[in-house]
C-alpha cells in the first residue's frame, strides 16, 4: 500500500473521522464503523485533506481533467481544497465548482452552481467523501451533463465501504460505475484500512483489535460485496 494511504488512514482516525463502536447508519444498518468527513474543521486538517485526495486523483487520472466538482454540501469545501493542493503539490490549475441545494435567483453569479461555470469539452472529476448509495451522484451528475457538453472522468472519495448499494449485490460505487458510465475510486477501501490498524498501534494505541475485526467481519458476512 502507497504510503499517502497509510498516512491517510491514520489521519482519518486522528481527526476524529473514523470512527469505530456501534453505529446505526441512514439505510438501517447497524455497522462497526462510521465516518464522518465533517470533522475535517482546522485548517491543518483541511490542508492534508486536500493534499491526499490531490494525491489520489493524480495516481489514478493524472493532469488530464479541468473541473473539480464537489456535490453540495459536503463536497464543497473538499473540491476547494484539493483544487488548492492540485495547484501546489502538481503546478496544475484546476478549476473547482459545486451545485446549490437551491438555485440563488438574484445577483451576479445567480444560478445553481458556485465557483467555476462548466463549459463544452471540459473534463470533470466529481469527488465526495464516501458514497453508501450514490444518491448525491442521482441528483448531481444529470445537472453537470445538462450545465454543458463536458466528459465526467470519474469518481474520487475517500472510503469505499466495500458494501452492497442498493441493489444489493455489488457496491455503491460499482454501481454509480454502471448507472453513469464513468470510473469510480477511493483514495482507501475498507479492507485496506483493517490491514493497516488490525493489532497494530496508531498514535499509541490499538484501534482494532481482535473484538472489533470479529465484529467487521461479521458485518462484512450480512453486508459485504460477494
Amino acid at each position: 500500500m502507497e504510503q499517502y494511504k497509510q498516512e491517510f488512514i491514520e489521519f482519518m482516525v486522528e481527526s476524529d473521522v473514523l470512527k469505530f463502536g456501534e453505529f446505526m447508519l441512514k439505510s438501517g444498518r447497524k455497522s462497526p464503523f462510521f465516518m464522518n468527513a465533517g470533522a475535517y474543521v482546522t485548517g491543518s486538517q483541511l490542508k492534508k485533506l486536500g493534499e491526499y485526495y490531490a494525491k489520489a486523483i493524480h495516481d489514478v487520472y493524472g493532469d488530464d481533467f479541468d473541473v473539480l466538482f464537489g456535490p453540495a454540501y459536503k463536497g464543497i469545501p473538499i473540491s476547494v481544497v484539493t483544487a488548492v493542493a492540485y495547484s501546489e503539490l502538481y503546478g496544475k490549475e484546476i478549476r473547482y465548482c459545486s451545485d446549490r441545494k437551491e438555485e440563488k435567483d438574484h445577483g451576479a453569479d445567480k444560478g445553481s452552481f458556485l465557483g467555476s461555470k462548466i463549459q463544452d469539452g471540459d473534463r470533470v472529476v466529481m469527488i465526495e467523501d464516501v458514497t453508501t448509495s450514490g444518491k448525491s451522484m442521482e441528483e448531481t451528475v444529470p445537472k453537470v451533463r445538462g450545465a454543458a457538453d463536458v466528459e465526467i472522468v470519474g469518481l474520487m472519495v475517500s472510503l469505499n465501504r466495500m458494501e452492497v448499494g442498493k441493489g444489493g449485490e455489488k457496491s455503491a460505487l460499482e454501481e454509480v460505475k454502471e448507472l453513469y458510465g464513468f470510473d469510480t475510486n477511493a483514495i482507501v477501501t475498507m479492507e485496506e484500512v483493517v490491514a493497516h490498524l488490525y493489532n497494530k498501534p496508531c498514535n499509541g494505541k490499538i484501534v482494532i483489535d481482535d473484538t472489533l475485526k470479529t465484529a467487521i467481519d461479521s458485518y462484512y458476512k450480512i453486508y459485504g460485496v460477494k
